[in-house]
């Protein structure tokens, strides 16, 4: 039913007029990858590691690390989805730690283990970097989808309650975090979203055993604001899976709480076309990155 609720979405945006139609992910998928530098685990389970991709050069490199999307379900495509963004920012000089993690139809996927996956991937940079040359100082964080649900939060984890399982003392600090067509709202995108990705059990799923009252609290960047780090919340005009409005409504709740934010929606961009580096919205986003970067 999931992946007819997608299919569905995309051939509505497809059935527009050819100049305009945005990429779906099976076009997206269809285009030749090429293979990472290291294959490399944070833990112990399948879905527990991470792509490294290398730039030419001995560093240090700055690093942009991705988070895929997918819908938080284990049916769709993993971090092969962020490939192509992942080598065309390697080839730019930049590190990629391209992340993998537990989702819903996974043994541990959902709460909490999809959040501690992200976290401790991130976490993992500090025991790379050494090897690799890896400049901690220049750390972005850059997901598309749920993935950019999970950077949001990821900048927003100094600000998970003490009370929560997912806080850790030191979590590795990021320079900034861009949203690409993210669900950053949870409840909002569970009220009022499509159902591209479910509809609202897939979001029961992922916060289910939430150990807080409020299964959002920790869950949510909007119960997180102010985050604290810069945000970037992009969105492309033609998405039917994440609409610009809720892009559009997360930066300004951010941005009230006092929060750095860019919000930027692309005319004629869809859903898959943000990470897409042959589309003609991925110079818009590089800028971002090398801004975020400090390139």
């Amino acid at each position: 039913m999931r992946l007819a609720c997608l299919a569905a979405a995309v051939a509505l945006i497809a059935a527009g007029p050819a100049a305009a139609a945005p990429k779906t992910f099976r076009q997206l998928l269809d285009m030749p990858r090429a293979a990472p530098t290291a294959h490399i685990p944070y833990g112990s389970e399948p879905e527990q590691f991470g792509d490294l991709w290398l730039p030419e050069g001995t560093g240090k490199h700055p690093v942009v690390v991705l988070i895929h999307g997918g819908c938080w379900l284990a049916e769709y495509p993993s971090v092969e989805l962020m490939a192509y963004m992942a080598r065309d920012l390697q080839g730019r000089g930049y590190a990629v730690w391209n992340l993998a993690y537990r989702r819903l139809g996974e043994p541990g996927g959902g709460y909490p283990g999809t959040f501690v996956d992200v976290a401790q991937g991130l976490d993992k940079l500090r025991e790379l970097a050494p090897a690799h040359n890896l400049d901690l100082r220049r750390v972005v964080v850059a997901g598309h989808s749920a993935g950019g649900h999970l950077t949001s939060w990821a900048a927003a984890r100094p600000r998970l309650p003490r009370t929560s399982p997912l806080r850790v003392g030191k979590p590795l600090k990021i320079r900034g975090a861009i949203s690409l067509a993210g669900i950053n709202d949870l409840a909002a995108y569970r009220a009022t979203g499509p159902d591209a990705c479910g509809g609202p059990e897939t979001i029961d799923r992922l916060t289910a055993g939430a150990a807080l009252p409020d299964r959002y609290a920790d869950t949510s960047p909007p119960a997180l604001l102010p985050i604290r780090t810069p945000l970037a919340v992009i969105s492309g005009a033609l998405d039917p899976i994440v609409p610009p409005a809720f892009g559009a409504d997360f930066a300004a709740r951010a941005k009230a709480a006092g929060d750095r934010v860019e919000e930027i929606t692309i005319a004629d961009a869809g859903h898959f076309e943000l990470i897409d580096p042959t589309s003609a919205a991925w110079p818009r986003i590089v800028a971002v990155i090398d801004r975020m970067a400090g390139k």
